[in-house]
């Protein structure tokens, strides 16, 4: 990919679980970036970027919506998401979905090589120095499926987690198996869903955690209903609330 890192005008692409369920994790995001220098837009236009027709095996509207979110976003030297599935459908899907028209596939790798997940975005460039995000309390934390197997980002992320000022990140057993979200799986198998949340939510909790931080909105998704659906003590928050500091601690 190309690093471009520093723009001027960062584009927000915010996606559909953000501008629905968590507009706070989209804010959050607009703040960080702001952080760091950029200036943000955010195309009004932009819709679904085709993830979930893709993951339902509907190529011909994914692709429908492929060119248009390219179409959108291709006039920006940088597109951030606080979504790395979301970003991941850009990056790796877009150039297979359009594989049979190579002018348009050419458009898709370079979009993509400019489309970032926050969290390597921001931990992309040392120079930056720190988010100065203070949490005074215990936090754990749940790897994103497409954070971990196809961006490889976990690392940025959890070097942003370790620089939060006070907070004291204790592992989570098993992090790595997912949450029971999958887009699409939870809607298609929600006994099976339901069940891996369950066992993911007891995993949190034996951690003694006040919260548990994820960087994929839908993972947060199912982390807050079982959660809440447990009466649980732990909560389940954005990365991005968190590294912009609008998470208040248990004792506030």
């Amino acid at each position: 990919m190309t690093d471009t890192r520093s723009p001027t005008t960062v584009a927000l692409f915010v996606t559909c679980l953000v501008d629905m369920f968590r507009p706070e994790a989209g804010e959050a995001t607009v703040a960080l970036l702001e952080k760091r220098g950029a200036r943000v837009e955010f195309p009004e236009e932009q819709t679904c970027c085709g993830a979930v027709a893709w993951h339902a095996g509907w190529r011909a509207e994914a692709a429908t919506l492929a060119r248009r979110w390219i179409e959108i976003f291709e006039p920006y030297e940088a597109i951030v998401s606080p979504s790395p599935a979301c970003v991941a459908v850009v990056r790796q899907a877009y150039p297979q979905l359009l594989a049979d028209d190579p002018a348009w596939q050419r458009r898709a790798e370079a979009v993509g090589a400019r489309t970032w997940e926050l969290t390597e975005y921001l931990a992309g460039d040392d120079g930056w120095g720190s988010l100065g995000s203070r949490y005074a309390g215990v936090v754990t934390y749940q790897p994103s499926c497409q954070a971990l197997r196809t961006l490889h980002s976990e690392d940025q992320a959890r070097s942003l987690l370790a620089e939060v000022a006070d907070a004291k990140v204790v592992p989570l057993p098993d992090a790595d198996s997912c949450c029971g979200f999958g887009g699409l799986f939870s809607v298609q198998m929600p006994e099976i869903s339901s069940a891996m949340a369950e066992r993911k939510a007891k995993a949190i909790e034996g951690t003694g955690a006040d919260i548990v931080v994820t960087s994929e909105t839908g993972c947060w998704m199912q982390l807050h209903g079982v959660l809440n659906h447990r009466n649980s003590d732990c909560r389940a928050v954005h990365l991005a609330e968190l590294l912009a500091g609008t998470v208040e601690t248990a004792a506030e």
